[in-house]
């Protein structure tokens, strides 16, 4: 079987656990890999303070603690996304306000922005789907216009741009995900990049559970104590150690996963052409990361038979989120009708990508895909 996703292996995860284990002697957070990541993240994303957590989730839940999210407040969210994205303002008592996906693009429609605010409104959240800029230029004029913050839900951009800006740099606040499914990965990780300046001090406290903690280390301070509210959600510096043996191949990572990707989109364009189905689209302002290829069938009944297809011949092809203003949590208090999110839930079928997929593997999975539609 071909799996959808393998995690890479650069070689050097057990050497750099084994030098923070045994010669750091440092395996709880923000040890030696926690600050080579964490600098690593701002000189490349150009973000003045990036800091590690345990899962993007995490790093979610942390801007709704910064951003002050109350019960009352409206915070808008694509529905074609994972739940951590609307989950973490939920717990923070906010009503989430769904925006539905563009027509030619699963990322949220930046049109519908602005008919979705309301006096309550103290958020958007933007989802860069498949590492695939959402227009943010488009986006920060309205948040500026309504006086509101915008969070990057980066999860899948690792090396993405914006007209040649780094995602995530561009919003008040950005997550990034280090999970086993991504780029680059430590099994379990996340980061959040603090781009306005007002949210550093305090960022750092609510990391260190709500304590001063790390501005006592740099000795800044002659103790620390309980400041603020927080949680714990720092990594251990373990997981830092992994994930920095990944981020020194990141260059190798993407060119390996851009030519799967790209090898997808050259053997599958003669089924598109066809009008079988619909293939990514890349916006001009936007670069491609290879975290996923993806198709879109033109119904539930196809991608439900070419699924059955591609496993009966030993590939794993998979759909992705379910729309969450359908979900069994949220349908009751959302009445909105949001159908290109909708389509995606139905249509979407992700194909295997990982940086070990073989040529010959790739070959293989074009030409089920074309003999399915053959049929």
């Amino acid at each position: 079987m071909i799996p959808f996703n393998k995690p890479h292996l650069t070689g050097k995860e057990t050497e750099y656990i084994h030098d923070a284990v045994y010669n750091e002697g440092h395996i709880s957070g923000n040890g030696k890999y926690t600050k080579l990541c964490q600098s690593f993240f701002e000189k490349k994303i150009g973000s003045p303070k990036c800091l590690l957590t345990t899962s993007c989730t995490d790093a979610l839940e942390m801007t709704a603690l910064l951003l002050n999210i109350k019960p009352g407040d409206e915070v808008i969210v694509p529905s074609y996304t994972f739940v951590s994205t609307a989950l973490a303002f939920v717990r923070q008592g906010a009503k989430i306000v769904f925006c539905d996906s563009r027509s030619d693009h699963p990322g949220l429609n930046e049109d519908q922005i602005e008919e979705l605010i309301s006096p309550r409104t103290k958020a958007i959240v933007v989802v860069h789907y498949a590492g695939i800029a959402c227009d943010m230029n488009k986006i920060m004029n309205i948040a500026k216009k309504n006086h509101l913050y915008v969070v990057e839900d980066a999860a899948q951009a690792i090396d993405s741009f914006y007209n040649k800006q780094p995602l995530g740099s561009i919003g008040h606040l950005s997550c990034f995900s280090f999970h086993e499914t991504k780029n680059i990965s430590c099994g379990e990780g996340g980061m959040l990049a603090i781009n306005d300046s007002q949210f550093h001090e305090r960022a750092e406290i609510i990391w260190e559970k709500g304590t001063n903690r790390a501005a006592f280390f740099r000795g800044q301070i002659d103790k620390y104590g309980w400041v603020d509210i927080g949680s714990s959600f720092l990594p251990s510096d373990i997981n830092a150690a992994f994930l920095f043996s990944q981020i020194e191949e990141l260059k190798k990572i993407q060119e390996r996963r851009c030519l799967i990707w790209n090898s997808y989109r050259e053997q599958l364009a003669d089924i598109e052409e066809a009008g079988k189905l619909r293939l990514p689209v890349i916006p001009e302002y936007a670069n491609n990361n290879g975290h996923m290829f993806y198709l879109v069938c033109e119904s539930l009944d196809i991608r439900t038979k070419l699924i059955s297809h591609l496993k009966s011949h030993g590939i794993l092809a998979v759909f992705h989120y379910q729309s969450l203003h359908k979900s069994l949590y949220y349908k009751e208090s959302s009445h909105q009708n949001l159908v290109h999110a909708d389509l995606y839930s139905d249509c979407l079928l992700r194909l295997p990508l990982f940086f070990d997929l073989k040529d010959s593997e790739i070959e293989k999975i074009c030409i089920e895909v074309k003999t399915f539609f053959e049929k």
